[in-house]
């Protein structure tokens, strides 16, 4: 079913605003539930508790047979998207590397992209730090330098790890290389297995089952990346009896919309996508430093202010908004360097924990599973390290 309105303006009002309000939502469960993926890490490295990791593993579930199902009845696209899970590049290196630095930042900067927000939202001014340095990073990643045409990305990593990139035949997804030509239908088998699997994985576990929160937190994630999936997939625009994308409007700007109407600054983020958080801090700091010229206001922007509004009232309904600060220099600058690797990651692996793992993931492309596996044992890894020096200490 498409989402069809007679103008530009209403079409995009109503894509920016049910961004906001699914993000709101998923902010508020997450804080209340406490859905966290650094935290899932932690508690199974550190402790042998596998629920907030099995809560993870459900809301990827969701979203993969969700996409899987709504794929199949032509309800979403999540071939031709923002950021382009399923290109027919691979670029196994920056996904290793970047899952690998990701994961290590989230450690250091006491969790990823989403979980900061969370954390803004009820009232750690941490955050708030490791929010900005990720966004200039971002930012700086992928738009040239003041007076130049280089960014961060093509002077310290593109003449080492573009080269590595595979070129294939074909889209990256699993349905795409193991099934050839009948994709779509590899793609149904490939995410019944992927979904599956997890499912019974997730729900093996009794505890897993007595633990409302864990479920209530992977399945409200798991249907908000599938909704936002849905929303960017089917907003049209009547444009003279043609039904038209967003992005495809904008690209015919000059022929469909009227002369006083306000071009956005990029079509390209009014592609279909679902949620992400390291690239859109670099979009919010555009937008701001851009003076909030709403041509720059994108899906990522919006979502990043629905998760923290919806963290911050569900704060102060129950009571547990407190201010935090450095505990420490030493925890400054902890957190400092962990925001940098999560900025030059995030945007290096194309997603973070919930952008790669859950949203990457659920289009079943490969570098996504990549960049899944590489943050969590970059995590991992982290977590050794430091058990190991605090036992030394």
């Amino acid at each position: 079913m498409t989402l069809t309105y007679e103008n530009f303006a209403s079409a995009q009002s109503f894509f920016l605003w049910s961004t906001f309000g699914i993000a709101l939502i998923m902010g508020a469960v997450v804080n209340k539930t406490n859905f966290c993926t650094m935290g899932a890490v932690s508690d199974w490295v550190n402790m042998g508790d596998t629920g907030r990791l099995r809560a993870w593993g459900f809301a990827i579930a969701v979203a993969v047979l969700g996409v899987m199902g709504l794929e199949a009845a032509g309800l979403v696209d999540v071939t031709n998207t923002f950021p382009p899970y399923r290109q027919t590049s691979l670029p196994w290196l920056e996904s290793l590397l970047g899952g690998l630095m990701f994961g290590i930042g989230m450690t250091l900067a006491s969790g990823c992209g989403n979980k900061a927000l969370i954390r803004i939202g009820g009232g750690n001014l941490k955050s708030i730090m490791v929010f900005v340095i990720i966004g200039v990073i971002a930012y700086f990643m992928v738009n040239p330098f003041p007076g130049s045409d280089k960014t961060l990305y093509s002077t310290l990593f593109y003449p080492w790890t573009r080269p590595a990139a595979l070129s294939l035949a074909t889209h990256q997804d699993l349905g795409s290389l193991l099934f050839g030509d009948k994709a779509a239908t590899g793609r149904i088998v490939s995410g019944a297995v992927v979904g599956g699997l997890l499912l019974v994985w997730v729900f093996k576990s009794a505890d897993f089952r007595g633990s409302f929160d864990n479920i209530l937190g992977g399945l409200v994630v798991g249907l908000a990346v599938l909704a936002a999936w849905y929303v960017t997939s089917n907003v049209r625009i009547n444009a003279d009896g043609e039904m038209m994308s967003l992005q495809a409007y904008v690209q015919n700007w000059d022929f469909y919309s009227p002369a006083d109407a306000v071009r956005p600054a990029d079509a390209a983020p009014l592609s279909p996508q679902s949620f992400t958080f390291i690239n859109p801090m670099g979009q919010a700091l555009g937008y701001a430093a851009g003076k909030f010229n709403h041509t720059l206001l994108t899906f990522g922007v919006m979502a990043l202010v629905g998760v923290l509004a919806g963290s911050l009232l569900w704060s102060l309904l129950s009571r547990s908004f407190r201010i935090e600060w450095f505990a420490s220099f030493r925890d400054f600058v902890t957190h400092l360097v962990g925001a940098v690797l999560m900025g030059f990651g995030g945007v290096l692996g194309m997603g973070c924990t919930i952008g790669q793992g859950i949203t990457g993931v659920s289009t079943l492309a490969v570098s996504s599973f990549i960049v899944l596996a590489s943050i969590i044992a970059g995590a991992a890894l982290t977590m050794k390290v430091q058990y190991y020096l605090m036992m030394r200490s």
